[in-house]
């Protein structure tokens, strides 16, 4: 047989390398689609079946909790810190995580706890319900399945706090924070559980929704207006000042609550509070008002980050906190597509929020009469 031109076989080769181009750019093209089939659980919400509930009378149920006898010392912070960690189960056979995946789990220990959770050590005692959270599938869908997923959620982290009130608050000031998923759960829980009982809302020093969309005309409580107002919220969503489709894009998939339901904005202006400023502000906050960034990922439990100080500026405009590319690499996204997707690795605002709630519990505890907190 005689051999193939070698005229032949260049054609073929380059054919072959066409064809993975094409493959790959259709891949690139068309891969939140992909991600999105992978995660779907593939069944309506109404036939599935969650894992079981959580005991929150148990430590298992709690990703952190103060350690076990709390002794009373001169650097007892004054207050407690409910915490409502982000979305870090991706989805696939689930709607909801179990709260024993091992994955999620080590996602929040490593990355979200260390980052989000660690700038309100110097503040409270913090207690973290682990919840059976709406996967990252369902943050990726306006589907009324993911919509029922969300709610079901809320549930856990209601059971939570409960719990935690009539278990361990004994009468001290507390910290609501919220973050991405947690957050728009925590808004409900400060509407229906905080704001709805004056007894708890005069213990309330402040509530943080980071990376939660909450709407300007009718916030769960109301707005920080200004640095050390007490009792107040403090809720953003943010992007960087180069994604100009990034704002369009919250302002369109961001999901709020009404009636017990989730719903989109439809064209209502979100809340948003500046970090840099300690108030709700449309003025721009330059770099050198920012305390301090950090990446805490990776560090112990409790550990202190070394800060990045003048990171970056942050303005709201049409109710979305546009802040300026970070400086440092360590500060800038990485990951999966997934990681991607869920929140930052990162805190650029780590300092700043830190003084904001210290600064907040402090004027709850000078300008009201509270009962001298228990420390047990």
């Amino acid at each position: 047989m005689a051999a193939r031109p070698r005229g032949f076989k260049r054609l073929v080769f380059a054919g072959v390398v066409l064809f993975v181009a094409v493959i790959a750019a259709a891949a690139f093209i068309w891969r939140d689609d992909i991600l999105r089939t992978r995660l779907d659980p593939k069944e309506p919400f109404q036939t599935y079946d969650p894992p079981p509930a959580p005991d929150y009378g148990k430590r298992a149920a709690w990703a952190l909790m103060p350690g076990e006898p709390w002794a009373p010392d001169a650097s007892a912070p004054p207050a407690d810190v409910f915490f409502v960690g982000p979305t870090t189960f991706d989805g696939g056979d689930h709607w909801n995580a179990p709260i024993d995946d091992g994955k999620a789990d080590r996602l929040f220990r490593q990355v979200m706890a260390p980052n989000y959770a660690g700038p309100f050590v110097r503040v409270g005692r913090i207690f973290a319900p682990r919840y059976r959270q709406a996967s990252l599938y369902t943050l990726m869908t306006l589907r009324d399945d993911a919509k029922e997923a969300r709610r079901f959620a809320y549930g856990d982290v209601a059971a939570a706090f409960r719990q935690y009130l009539a278990a361990y608050n004994h009468g001290r000031p507390f910290v609501v924070v919220g973050v991405e998923q947690g957050g728009t759960l925590a808004s409900r829980l400060l509407a229906e559980e905080v704001a709805a009982r004056p007894e708890i809302m005069a213990r309330l020093a402040g509530a943080y929704l980071i990376d939660t969309v909450a709407p300007a005309d009718a916030p769960p409580i109301p707005p920080c207006l200004a640095p050390r107002q007490s009792g107040c919220l403090a809720a953003w969503a943010q992007a960087f000042e180069n994604e100009p489709e990034r704002p369009q894009m919250i302002l369109d998939r961001s999901l709020i609550w009404s009636g017990g339901q989730l719903e989109n904005l439809h064209g209502r202006a979100p809340l948003c509070f500046n970090p840099l400023l300690g108030a709700v502000s449309a003025a721009e906050a330059p770099s050198k008002l920012n305390q301090g960034a950090a990446n805490a990922t990776g560090l112990e439990w409790g550990a202190r980050p070394a800060f990045l100080t003048r990171q970056v500026s942050a303005r709201c405009v049409g109710g979305v906190l546009r802040v300026s590319r970070p400086k440092s690499t360590s500060l800038r996204p990485s990951g999966s597509w997934t990681d991607r997707r869920k929140a930052p690795a990162y805190n650029l605002f780590y300092a700043d929020l830190e003084s904001d709630a210290l600064g907040r519990v402090e004027a709850l505890l000078a300008h009201h009469a509270l009962p001298k907190p228990r420390i047990d």
